[in-house]
């Protein structure tokens, strides 16, 4: 049997990378690495707090970096400053490897503005846009609620899920750019893809590190308000 095409990685912040950086090991991010095995390429998914690890990480399998998929703007994904900490993130990563960072429209003001990255430096993009890496199609998906232009990643029955959706909860939705109403309804599509899909969250916020959509939308919480009426009254205000 041949081995499969697409390349797929969950690395766990303070763990896999970043091991002596305190703020990583309790912000338990998650970065991805998809890339086709045929062709060496490979993107990744919030590179934050130790880019070269990340980079040294799929090198050692034989993969290069070509691109990087932003689920949202919050340093934690995609660096700056946060709770007075500087994190590393996307502009130290362009140092080492220039590749185009793919965002959604609606949030490539916030990046700039959170990363000190150009313009010229983003790919913007629609929801059900393709983006190729090697023969693998990653579909972009616009989730906005945690964000204004907050994405998730479809990749052969995977979804990378970000800070839209957990295994346990979904993202905040009182900060800078957050819309409850917004997010109801992110969550009502990524509800209908199929049961089989496997999710893969921006945060280790549960001990599974994936589960199954039909698990999620039988057992996480807020997939029980059926209308938007009923998801405001428990989820208008903070999370």
């Amino acid at each position: 049997m041949s081995a499969p095409q697409l390349y797929f990685r969950q690395l766990l912040s303070g763990r896999d990378f970043a091991p002596n950086d305190p703020i990583a090991r309790q912000m338990v991010n998650f970065v991805y690495a998809i890339g086709d095995r045929s062709t060496g390429e490979t993107l990744l998914v919030d590179p934050a707090y130790a880019v070269n690890d990340l980079v040294d990480v799929v090198e050692a399998d034989g993969m290069q970096v070509t691109g990087v998929l932003a689920t949202h703007y919050h340093p934690d994904h995609v660096g700056g400053t946060m709770m007075g900490y500087t994190i590393e993130g996307i502009s130290a990563l362009l140092n080492r490897c220039q590749c185009p960072i793919h965002v959604q429209v609606d949030e490539a003001p916030w990046v700039q503005r959170t990363t000190g990255v150009s313009g010229t430096e983003l790919v913007q993009h629609q929801s059900g846009d393709v983006v190729t890496v090697g023969g693998i199609e990653i579909v972009l998906l616009h989730t906005p609620g945690h964000t204004p232009g907050s994405q998730c990643f479809l990749v052969e029955g995977r979804l990378v899920s970000g800070d839209t959706l957990f295994l346990e909860g979904c993202g905040r939705t009182d900060l800078p750019g957050s819309n409850p109403e917004q997010m109801f309804s992110s969550l009502q599509m990524l509800a209908a893809l199929p049961d089989d899909t496997i999710v893969f969250p921006g945060h280790m916020y549960s001990a599974p590190t994936s589960g199954s959509m039909a698990a999620l939308r039988e057992d996480n919480y807020v997939f029980k308000p059926r209308t938007q009426e009923a998801w405001m009254q428990w989820f208008g205000g903070a999370n």
